[in-house]
């Protein structure tokens, strides 16, 4: 048993030492891409939908794009961090564009967590559901922002 807690002690730091920042929006959406799919399980049943075998993979396939996602994500910021390498700019960027996406991903998978309780009959606190949305929201305002601002340096 020692030796399994050794293993999985060392596999797991080694993998968060890898991921950095974006170590905690990817442990997070492990745990939302299982809750999220169990509990859309579970509120099919007070759905007017059935539980299908093409609905579960179709649902899995989405989980496994949100994953491609974050990849897709984390090889823009080595990209970066190459460009600037090779423009000889010092830089110590870190996974910005990663952990923004798994972040909005998470956030999302959060709101679909809460939509399915709701519709399993949960009671739900009337504050969650606007917080949530809201900081969905404000991940968006912001990556949008940062975009205008980068256009307008271009065009200056």
């Amino acid at each position: 048993m020692e030796r399994i807690k050794i293993i999985f002690t060392t596999v797991l730091s080694v993998l968060m030492s890898w991921l950095g920042i974006l170590a905690v929006p990817v442990f997070l959406m492990v745990g939302c891409n299982v809750i999220d799919y169990i509990t859309g399980i579970m509120a099919t049943k007070y759905r007017e939908e059935s539980i299908s075998s093409y609905k579960g993979i179709r649902g899995i396939m989405k989980k496994v794009c949100m994953w491609l996602l974050i990849i897709v994500g984390s090889w823009i910021d080595i990209l970066l961090r190459y460009t600037l390498d090779c423009a000889g700019i010092d830089n110590d960027v870190p996974f910005i564009v990663a952990t923004v996406v798994a972040v909005w991903l998470v956030v999302n998978e959060i709101i679909s967590i809460l939509e399915n309780m709701i519709d399993i009959g949960v009671e739900m606190p009337p504050f969650l559901m606007p917080v949530v949305k809201h900081m969905r929201k404000q991940i968006e305002e912001t990556v949008d922002l940062q975009e205008r601002q980068g256009r307008e340096n271009e065009i200056v």
